[in-house]
């Protein structure tokens, strides 16, 4: 990866309900350090909210929910 990049990690799913913990996303982040370093690292959802109306079960409250997930995580591992 050049300097100056950034690698999008996408590990907090859009498509289901259920939520991640804050731990396991930073063991997972942990992992991509070992090749990368955490300045070259950032946390996303996998993908967008779009595909609820095709059938995913996730509801507006649960797609804020994961948002919130996301950036509880990103402080907890980018103090």
């Amino acid at each position: 990866m050049p300097k100056g990049k950034v690698c999008v990690l996408g590990l907090v799913s859009t498509k289901v309900p259920e939520l991640e913990t804050p731990e396991a996303l930073a063991r997972r982040i942990d992992e991509a350090a070992r090749y990368l370093p955490l300045e070259q690292l950032a946390l996303s959802p996998q993908c967008g909210f779009a595909s609820d109306v095709t059938g995913n079960r996730v509801t507006e409250e649960d797609q804020k929910r994961k948002l919130e997930l996301v950036v509880r995580t990103a402080r907890m591992v980018w103090r």
